[in-house]
């Protein structure tokens, strides 16, 4: 079987997954969240390590499962967690030799920038809202893609992702309003153009979502993040841009329709 197949296959199953556990959402979500929380995590802070820094992995891992419990505690916050987290981090720079301010610094913008903003899914459990974060997301990657592959012409970041295009980009915007306001007219979501503006602002910020992940991974000399998905590298390599769009569609939509 060639890449492309093995690509195609691990796609599928991983999409059937994603489906199952979205549609099962409750507990089932929660942990999954927390299972790709920390295998992101992981992968980022290998990454990292690659050009000398040495994040503090306990108090990743540690801040990533309290976080995980704040989502289902009444006493426990998101911010004495992340309080937490940038104390003790702080003060290993000071009980270990070993360590320095770059990696108590890493270790937090880890727990940020995956578990935390990840963790926003949540907050959409049971609603329409939660489908539209993937629809962004998927939607901006696959249109991007294909206009890209057949369009694109002109350079949108070559230094750090040589492939895509500004007209791969604009069709992903295109193709995010396009299956959002589908998905939003269906299931009689209004105003529409709301939502409308919703895909347009959430593509953009998928977008470099994605470059963000790329550009780290420029910086780390890697091609992947990981192997966990044949033929899709890592767990970063395919949430990316879910990790930055989830929250921008929460409170999205907790402003405007919540």
């Amino acid at each position: 079987m060639g890449d492309l197949g093995v690509r195609l296959i691990s796609g599928i199953i991983g999409l059937a997954l994603l489906i199952g556990v979205l549609l099962l959402g409750g507990y089932y979500l929660g942990f999954a969240l927390l299972a790709l929380a920390i295998i992101a995590l992981k992968e980022f802070y290998n990454a990292v390590n690659k050009i000398g820094i040495k994040p503090l992995s306990v108090i990743g891992y540690g801040g990533t499962v309290l976080l995980y419990i704040a989502q289902y505690s009444e006493t426990i916050t998101s911010g004495f967690i992340i309080s937490l987290c940038v104390i003790a981090s702080l003060s290993a720079t000071v009980l270990l030799n070993d360590r320095d301010i770059r990696d108590a610094a890493i270790t937090v913008i880890g727990i940020l920038y995956i578990p935390y903003l990840l963790f926003h899914i949540l907050y959409l459990d049971g609603s329409n809202y939660l489908w539209i974060i993937f629809l962004i997301a998927f939607g901006t990657d696959t249109f991007a893609y294909l206009v890209g592959s057949k369009f694109g012409n002109k350079k949108l970041c070559p230094e750090i992702s040589p492939k895509k295009s500004v007209e791969g980009a604009l069709g992903g915007i295109a193709g995010s309003i396009l299956v959002t306001m589908v998905y939003s007219s269906f299931f009689d979501l209004s105003p529409l153009w709301s939502f409308g503006i919703l895909a347009l602002v959430g593509s953009i910020i998928s977008q470099l979502g994605d470059l963000t992940a790329s550009r780290i991974k420029r910086i780390a000399g890697i091609k992947d993040y990981g192997k966990i998905m044949p033929g899709h590298g890592g767990m970063m390599d395919r949430f990316d841009s879910i990790i930055f769009t989830a929250p921008v569609v929460y409170y999205y939509a907790y402003y405007f329709f919540m």
